[in-house]
């Protein structure tokens, strides 16, 4: 098994992601931001400077961990596509094959897949669409996911078992009808009450589904921690707050625990050196 991380938990400048991804030995990184920029407000030339510094030290990226469907179909459609396009390009310029979405918050069906859809036709050849579920969107439960995958065969989907416990959706239930269109998966978990924990100290199944996956031929994991509160996760929760178990003195010592509380499953399940 290969992972990759969300860096920017353990650091907001380049260098210190570089070092979090070394001492743990991920080869992959799923950007995110860098310097508290998000990866869609980066410019081209930063791009192309963190492309360098990362083929340097001998870190690929894996996935674009974009906001892009994190946003309301109220308003001007076009910015939001021009948007995706620019990650699309920053994704060929750092070399990434996958690209993290959401599916709008919008309740309506038609409108949240004629928006899917949308990107679907602006994205180039050879880039992966992975739609993640998540609190709040059109792809929040299991029956909506499928509605996605089914509609829109192209986008591929991220499985996340945190977010699913935070909807009260039973991941199990969700592995057995999204597996078939899963690409990757993103490890975090959760309790009962909504807090985040450990990978495989929560109930989200953890342990199980990473075994599953790797049975159906399954690559690459990345770690998501959220252990401790980072630059950006405000707006990745939308403004909703969720309780953390405040357990760790420095994003470095929680994104560390994350990784270490994944490679003991890994290890349980001979999937890792």
């Amino acid at each position: 098994m290969r992972l990759s991380a969300f860096a920017d938990e353990a650091s907001v400048d380049l260098q210190g992601q570089i070092d979090a991804l070394k001492r743990n030995d991920i080869e992959l990184l799923e950007i995110r931001g860098v310097d508290g920029e998000n990866i869609k407000d980066i410019s081209p030339s930063k791009i192309s400077k963190i492309a360098t510094e990362l083929n340097k030290n001998g870190i690929k990226v894996w996935s674009i961990g974009s906001p892009c469907g994190k946003d309301s179909l109220d308003g001007d459609f076009n910015k939001i596509l021009d948007s995706f396009k620019r990650v699309c390009e920053s994704a060929q310029a750092l070399g990434a094959s996958r690209i993290r979405l959401f599916s709008f918050y919008c309740e309506s069906e038609a409108k949240a897949l004629d928006g899917l859809e949308e990107f679907c036709k602006a994205t180039p050849r050879g880039l992966v669409l992975c739609h993640e579920n998540e609190k709040g969107i059109f792809g929040y439960n299991i029956e909506n996911c499928v509605k996605i995958h089914k509609a829109l065969p192209d986008i591929k989907a991220v499985f996340d078992p945190a977010n699913f416990v935070q909807c009260d959706v039973d991941t199990k239930e969700a592995w057995s009808a999204l597996s078939p269109y899963v690409d990757y998966m993103h490890i975090k978990d959760a309790l009962a009450d909504k807090r985040v924990v450990r990978a495989g100290y929560g109930i989200g199944n953890v342990e199980y589904l990473v075994n599953e996956y790797a049975k159906m031929g399954g690559e690459v994991l990345t770690l998501e921690p959220h252990l401790m509160e980072f630059h950006g996760l405000a707006e990745l929760e939308n403004g909703e707050s969720v309780a953390k178990i405040p357990t760790y003195k420095t994003n470095d010592e929680a994104f560390d625990a994350g990784a270490n509380a994944l490679k003991e499953i890994l290890i349980r399940g001979g999937l890792w050196k």
